[in-house]
């Protein structure tokens, strides 16, 4: 049973300043900050919050990270044949060794139907488990839903709040055994992360769907990684296990509600919940020493120059898997109106503004790929290029290479719009977007 512990940081009114969470080894940094601390005076204006949850760090010997219960489900369909399936092996043997005796591991294998070879069970012998791995043949067509779905029904067998739950699924094609599209699939991620299981997503080569993949991992709050190759799958099963091995809150709810006369426009990169002038946003992890960040616009009513105004209360909460207790952080964020017009640029929290400008492009980015899906392809290249001008000059006036780098991927993506470059650019572009809303670390 988990203890509450809860802790109120007092109202900072003097605009320009950062309200973060006490230091704790134990605890959850929470910082809110206004991208724009000051604001032009006698006017409505519409600014940017960023509120950033970064994890606490191990003790230096790990011993204090959560135990897990993770499900390995690996398309084995016959277009997994050759190096894919090597390889795909050699990552799920890797993940064993990584895995300690108060783990809980299993393995699902999928083609046209779903088996599974390790029945959820402690990490007790990780040789017959890898014995086991490595009997695994590729044929047969892909139940990708049908996989998904046992591995979270091994999950079950041991699911607890004080575990990390996740399903880890590998395909390399496309769903063609019962339901199969991006939609079904995302309804499955909503439905398991209220069970507190997240699902991440592995799509190897060029023939798999992304947006299915994309949607799985989003509505569950997993990753989700495009391996362009074996090696490449090798790195990102290595990246993921690091990521559920350091574990640090789950149970992860912020709540922000906008003072009087605040109006919520919208959460940039994730999916929230607004109702009138409050928003609330589900994580469902914080890993060790990472940083995660929300991103909401909000419009901000006009005030008189030299006045300060509230612009949101940010509460909150998480299972903090190191202690065993419900933890509870508050803080509030303001504004100061000038009527300096200079001023506001030579205000703003550059780090933050670059954070915002980041999720922004982003969905530029997404829009481009819309259109070149709907065929309008020269509509699509305007959008890349207006958008990597726009990230690169935004890099420059933030001092952020972040920006600079996107900005320059985006003028690329836009040189590869033909129908030859397009499959694999947009599986690029698809990753890239994840990565970016969900501050993926690989």
């Amino acid at each position: 049973m988990k203890l509450t512990k809860k802790i109120q940081l007092p109202a900072l009114l003097a605009a320009g300043f950062i309200i973060a969470s006490p230091a704790s080894a134990r605890q959850v940094k929470l910082e809110v900050a206004m991208a724009e601390p000051l604001i032009l005076a006698g006017k409505k204006n519409t600014t940017f919050i960023k509120i950033g949850l970064t994890g606490f760090d191990f003790t230096k010997d790990g011993e204090d990270r959560a135990p897990v219960n993770v499900a390995i489900v690996l398309d084995k369909s016959g277009s997994m044949d050759g190096e894919k399936i090597i390889k795909a092996r050699e990552a799920a043997k890797m993940a064993i060794r990584r895995l300690d005796e108060n783990d809980i591991v299993s393995v699902i294998l999928y083609d046209s139907t779903v088996r599974v070879i390790v029945p959820a069970t402690k990490v007790s012998d990780k040789e017959a488990i890898c014995a086991q791995i490595d009997r695994i043949a590729a044929k047969g067509s892909t139940a990708l839903f049908a996989g998904v779905s046992k591995g979270a029904a091994e999950i079950r067998k041991f699911i607890n709040k004080e575990r990390v739950n996740r399903v880890l699924l590998l395909s390399d094609g496309q769903a063609n055994i019962g339901p199969k599209s991006p939609g079904a699939l995302g309804e499955l991620g909503g439905s398991l992360i209220k069970e507190g299981i997240s699902v991440s997503t592995i799509g190897l080569g060029s023939g798999y769907n992304e947006d299915l993949m994309f949607k799985l991992a989003d509505r569950s709050d997993g990753n989700h990684a495009f391996a362009e190759n074996g090696v490449d799958l090798v790195r990102i099963f290595d990246a993921e296990f690091g990521e559920i091995l350091s574990v640090v809150a789950q149970e992860v709810l912020v709540k922000i509600e906008c003072a009087d006369g605040v109006r919520p426009v919208r959460v940039i990169g994730r999916e929230a919940e607004i109702s009138g002038a409050s928003a609330t946003v589900l994580l469902n992890q914080l890993y060790s020493g990472q940083e995660k960040y929300i991103v909401m616009e909000v419009e901000v009513p006009a005030g008189r120059a030299k006045t300060t105004r509230q612009v949101a209360s940010v509460e909150l909460s998480y299972a903090n898997m190191a202690t065993n207790t419900t933890d509870t952080l508050a803080s509030t964020v303001a504004v100061r109106f000038t009527d300096v017009k200079n001023e506001v640029a030579e205000n703003t929290n550059k780090k933050v503004m670059a954070s915002c400008m980041l999720q922004v492009g982003t969905m530029e980015n997404d829009r481009a790929l819309a259109l070149r899906d709907a065929g309008k392809i020269d509509e699509a290249r305007r959008v890349l290029l207006a958008n990597g001008i726009r990230l690169q000059a935004e890099g420059e006036r933030w001092g952020s290479n972040d920006l600079s780098f996107y900005g320059a991927l985006n003028t690329s993506d836009a040189g590869k719009l033909d129908k030859k470059s397009w499959l694999l650019n947009r599986k690029q572009m698809r990753d890239t977007q994840y990565k970016n809303q969900k501050q993926r670390s690989y």
